[in-house]
């Protein structure tokens, strides 16, 4: 686990880095990709993106889109510190609509 990211023994989930450092503006929304808003909410990013397409009528393009090839690619280079040469599959982008949406998505 990351020194970003401490799991409490209650299960509470403390990150300690701001979240304004996890919002990206890509194609002119501010949006939050899926791998950060996993670990907000404590769990693996594959199971959030299961969640979200089990639940895919309630995440309209305007709460959520996936990222192109070419927009990945140029956030990658921009956060050379990032480590998401591991991903398998392009990321999701919620914008903040798509967000409260997903805390309603998620089982507690």
């Amino acid at each position: 686990m990351s020194e970003e990211l401490k799991v409490l023994n209650s299960g509470a989930v403390i990150i300690d880095q701001p979240v304004e450092k996890m919002i990206y503006s890509i194609r002119g929304v501010q949006v939050i990709l899926d791998q950060d808003l996993a670990r907000l909410y404590g769990v693996e990013t594959r199971r959030l993106n299961e969640q979200v397409k089990r639940n895919i009528s309630r995440f309209p393009e305007d709460f959520m889109f996936q990222l192109g090839k070419q927009e990945f690619d140029n956030l990658r280079s921009q956060n050379a510190t990032t480590n998401w040469s591991m991903r398998r599959s392009l990321p999701y982008a919620f914008t903040e609509l798509g967000v409260s949406m997903l805390s309603s998505a998620l089982p507690e």
